[in-house]
C-alpha cells in the first residue's frame, strides 16, 4: 500500500474480504488470458517480437499484483461458492477456430485489467494507473497481433515478390507480368515513377486484370490513390510516403500496406503502425534504384529483421540469383525483385529459378521442367 493511503475502510463487515475475491478473480483471469495469447503468438505466429512484448506485460502485471495483500486474496478466494463458476453460456463453450480464441482472450485481459484498475481505486490510485497503463498498452499488442494475424492469411504463404514497371509499352508490361507469374511470382507489385497519373492507372488496371485472373495479389506502390481506383490489393509505402493510418482510411482495413525499413527503428514503427507486411533492406546495390552506401542495409538488418518479427517481410535491394542464397542464411525466407526478372531474357525462367531456391528445391531441375512445358 502506497504511503500515505489509509487502510481500506468499506464500512461494512466482509468488505475488504468481497474486495479481495473481486481483484483476486480479475488478477486470476488476465494471467490466464496473457498465457492463452502469448501461446498462440509463440506456437502458432512463431514471432519473437510479440512474444517478448507479451512476456513484458506479463511481468509487468506480476510487478504491480506486489501493490495486493496476495495471502489476502487466496485466502478470501472461495471457488466452491463462487455463483459465477455454475452459470455458462453457449458462446463461451465454442471457439470456431485459433483466431476466435485469441480475440476472446484479448478481450478478456482487456476486462480484467479494467476491474483490477477500477477497484483497485479504493486501495491505492497510483497502484490503479498501472492497471490502465497495461490496459493501454494491450490494446497496442492486440492491434499489432490481429494485423499479424491478417497478414499471414493473406500472404503467410508468399515467397516472391516481382516488382513491374519502366517498361517501353503496355503489352511489355502485361507480358512480363503473365511470365513472371507463370514463373512462380506469388505477388505482383507495380511501380511506375515516370508516368502521368491517367497513364499510370490505364497501365495499373490492365495488371489489374492479369494478376486477378491468376488469383494472385497486387500491390501497387506509393500512390494509395490511384491504388484505389486501379483495385489493387493494398499499396506499398516508403519513409516518406502518407502513414498506414491514412493508407488504411482511403483503402480500408482489410487492404495489404507493405512498408519499406531501412533500420531497427524503421522496423520497430512499421510493427507498431499496424503495417501488413514489410520491406527489409536494400539489402545490396541494386540496378533499378540507387542507393547510397549509407544507405544500404546490408545482411545484418535482413539477420535483424529474422529475429526481431515473423510479420511478413520481404528482403529487397540488388537481390538475384547470384546472392539469394546469402539472403537465404541471413534468415530471410521472401524476397522481393526487379530487375532479376524484368530484364531477364526470360522472365518466367528467372521467376522459376528464384522460387526454387526460396523453397529449397534444385533450381537446375525447374529449369528441365520448363523446357518440358515449352
Amino acid at each position: 500500500m502506497a504511503e500515505g493511503i489509509p487502510p481500506l475502510e468499506l464500512g461494512e463487515p466482509g468488505g475488504g474480504v468481497d474486495l479481495a475475491r473481486i481483484l483476486d478473480a480479475s488478477a486470476n483471469r488476465a494471467r490466464e488470458g496473457l498465457r492463452v495469447v502469448e501461446d498462440y503468438v509463440r506456437f502458432a505466429l512463431d514471432d519473437p517480437g510479440l512474444t517478448r512484448r507479451l512476456k513484458e506485460v506479463r511481468h509487468r502485471l506480476a510487478e504491480a499484483e506486489r501493490g495486493l495483500d496476495a495471502a489476502l486474496l487466496v485466502e478470501a478466494r472461495d471457488t466452491r461458492e463462487d455463483v459465477g463458476t455454475h452459470i455458462m453460456t453457449t458462446s463461451e463453450q465454442v471457439r470456431e477456430n485459433p483466431r476466435a480464441v485469441l480475440a476472446a482472450n484479448f478481450k478478456r485481459i482487456a476486462e480484467a485489467l479494467r476491474s483490477l484498475e477500477e477497484y483497485s481505486k479504493l486501495i491505492d490510485v497510483w497502484l490503479a494507473g498501472r492497471f490502465e497503463v497495461l490496459r493501454y498498452d494491450l490494446y497496442t499488442i492486440e492491434k499489432m497481433t490481429m494485423t499479424a494475424v491478417a497478414a499471414h492469411r493473406a500472404l503467410g504463404d508468399a515467397r516472391l515478390m516481382v516488382l513491374v514497371g519502366g517498361l517501353p509499352t503496355l503489352g511489355d508490361l502485361t507480358w512480363v507480368v503473365e511470365e513472371a507469374i507463370a514463373g512462380g511470382a506469388d505477388v505482383i507489385q507495380y511501380r511506375e515513377k515516370a508516368l502521368p497519373d491517367r497513364e499510370w492507372l490505364r497501365c495499373a488496371r490492365e495488371v489489374r486484370i492479369v494478376t486477378a485472373r491468376a488469383r494472385v495479389p497486387m500491390i501497387c506502390n506509393d500512390r494509395v490513390d490511384l491504388a484505389r481506383l486501379a483495385g489493387c490489393d493494398g499499396v506499398h509505402l516508403g519513409q516518406q510516403d502518407v502513414s498506414v493510418r491514412d493508407a488504411r482510411r482511403i483503402l480500408g482495413g482489410a487492404a495489404q500496406i507493405g512498408v519499406s525499413t531501412h533500420d531497427r527503428a524503421q522496423l520497430d514503427a512499421a510493427i507498431l503502425a499496424g503495417a501488413s507486411y514489410l520491406g527489409v533492406g536494400p539489402v545490396f546495390p541494386s540496378a533499378t534504384k540507387e542507393f547510397s552506401e549509407p544507405e544500404l542495409a546490408g545482411l545484418s538488418f535482413v539477420q535483424l529483421a529474422a529475429e526481431s518479427t515473423a510479420l511478413p517481410w520481404f528482403a529487397i535491394g540488388g537481390i538475384g540469383e547470384e546472392n539469394v542464397e546469402r539472403v537465404l542464411e541471413a534468415g530471410a525466407t521472401r524476397i522481393a525483385v526487379s530487375g532479376a526478372v524484368v530484364r531477364a531474357p526470360s522472365p518466367r525462367r528467372a521467376a522459376a529459378r528464384l522460387k526454387a531456391r526460396l523453397q529449397g528445391r534444385d533450381p537446375d531441375a525447374e529449369e528441365d521442367s520448363l523446357r518440358g512445358a515449352d
